[in-house]
């Protein structure tokens, strides 16, 4: 039985990769379940000069038998075979089984598939036999983003200023090849310096506060659950993931709880807004503001402890991790329009 959590695959996927002969990639991240199912892959292969068979429902269709013989036929030309597929209507766990349990392959399969309940099939078979593994892929923390900015940038031969870097984390999204794509975007915008400044931030990855993402947290922090429902689902539409957004949010949280305590130190807003790393946008300056007048500490402790609570409650029940982000954000709407005295 082997079921790979997020935080554990970059380690299982270490040169020169799991054992096991068949894995699972799935999550909320398609681009995640992607980029690992290629790195995989490529792992295997390398191992031996091996060859890569792409499949899917298509290629079945008209060769119903073709999965079965490609995974357990040896390369003509020798070395290892990966067959790696996209879960559908023909490969599903019902097709996988018998192939997977009789010990009969002779190549490595690969499986990509969408978000999976702890009791869907498909999961159920790779984390349950002893011969497949299934990795969970979630969206990116702020720690997976640090990661992937850095080896992007360092292939590039590119450094980044700790400003800049904390600026881009803020703004990468849900999918990480939509993340890796605009750090790649601006490598080759930066070509020829040292190092990637937060000039070449607002320059080249675009303006956060016109995100969806940040228009939700905006509506959750100004009191506004209404708005910051409506925003969620356009985020959740264009891609992003309620685990991410929950992130976020605990992330903005966190930062006003920061600015709230210098003010009540005595600093003034101004003193404090130049203080800020990553720098506040201007257009984001008027909405702390407001925020900052709305909250007192003891109310943003709580906020806090919602966003920690409603993170854990999302990692264990991914298939109600929408209906935890919108109780969340309401929750937060809710604590933002009390009054200062109340906790």
């Amino acid at each position: 039985m082997v079921a790979i959590k997020a935080h554990q695959a970059n380690a299982f996927l270490n040169p020169p990769g799991p054992k096991v002969p068949a894995v699972l990639f799935y999550g909320t991240d398609v681009g995640l379940v992607a980029e690992r199912a290629q790195k995989l892959a490529a792992l295997v292969a390398a191992r031996d000069t091996g060859e890569i068979v792409r499949l899917d429902d298509t290629d079945l269709d008209t060769d119903p038998d073709r999965l079965a013989v490609e995974l357990q036929t040896i390369p003509m030309f020798g070395g290892s075979k990966v067959v790696r597929v996209a879960a559908g209507r023909r490969i599903n766990a019902a097709a996988l089984q018998p192939l997977i349990d009789g010990n009969t392959l002779t190549a490595t399969l690969i499986v990509e598939a969408g978000n999976l309940k702890p009791s869907d099939s498909m999961r159920a078979l790779f984390e349950k036999s002893a011969k497949a593994a299934a990795v969970a892929c979630y969206a990116d923390e702020a720690a997976d983003i640090e990661g992937l900015i850095r080896e992007v940038l360092q292939a590039h031969g590119l450094g980044i200023t700790s400003d800049a870097r904390e600026l881009l984390v803020a703004r990468m999204g849900a999918d990480r090849v939509m993340s890796r794509g605009e750090i790649e975007k601006l490598a080759l915008y930066a070509s020829g310096k040292h190092e990637v400044d937060a000039a070449d931030i607002e320059a080249i990855v675009g303006d956060a506060s016109e995100l969806a993402i940040d228009r939700t947290l905006n509506a959750a922090a100004s009191g506004d659950g209404k708005r910051a429902i409506e925003e969620f689902s356009r985020a959740i539409a264009s891609g992003e993931s309620p685990q991410m957004i929950i992130a976020a949010l605990q992330r903005a949280v966190q930062r006003l709880h920061r600015i709230r305590g210098d003010l009540d130190a005595g600093a003034s807003f101004e003193d404090v807004m130049r203080q800020q790393r990553p720098p506040v946008h201007f257009k984001q300056k008027d909405a702390l503001g407001l925020q900052c007048r709305m909250w007192n500490s003891p109310r943003l402790n709580e906020a806090l402890k919602r966003t920690a609570r409603a993170a854990k409650a999302a990692r264990l029940n991914s298939a109600l991790e929408e209906a935890i982000t919108e109780d969340l954000l309401l929750a937060v709407a809710a604590l933002a329009r009390q009054r200062a005295g109340r906790a």
